[in-house]
C-alpha cells in the first residue's frame, strides 16, 4: 500500500487570526505554495456528519473571497456530479452559482 500527504501550515499572529497560509502536496508537485484561504470539508461516516476548516488570512481582499466562493461553488457542483452522476441537481447547483455570480457582480 502507497500513501500520499497533504499538509496545511498556518501562520498565526499574536492574537491567533492567520497571517500566512501555505500548502504541501509532494505527489502533486507542490510545495510549501502560499494561499490566502482554506476550505476543507471531511467526512466522519460514524457521526454521519461532515468537518471543516475555514481559515483566511486577515489581508485576504473580500472580492477575492466573493470570487473563491464562486469558483469553490463551482467546483463542488463538477464533484457533486462526478460523485452522484446526478445531472439534474449538478445543474441546479450551477444555475444557483451564476445566480450568486450575478447579484456578487463579480467580472471572470
Amino acid at each position: 500500500m502507497t500513501t500520499s500527504k497533504i499538509e496545511l501550515f498556518v501562520e498565526l499572529d499574536e492574537n491567533r487570526v492567520p497571517e500566512k497560509l501555505r500548502w504541501s502536496a509532494e505527489d502533486g508537485g507542490v510545495n510549501g505554495v502560499e494561499a490566502k484561504a482554506f476550505l476543507l470539508s471531511v467526512w466522519d461516516h460514524e457521526a454521519q456528519n461532515a468537518l471543516r476548516i475555514d481559515l483566511w488570512t486577515k489581508d485576504m481582499p473580500v472580492d477575492q473571497m466573493k470570487m473563491f466562493f464562486y469558483q469553490t461553488l463551482m467546483a463542488m457542483s463538477d464533484t457533486y456530479l462526478r460523485a452522484t452522476q446526478d445531472e439534474k441537481m449538478s445543474d441546479t447547483m450551477k444555475d444557483f452559482c451564476e445566480y450568486f455570480y450575478e447579484k456578487l457582480e463579480l467580472k471572470k
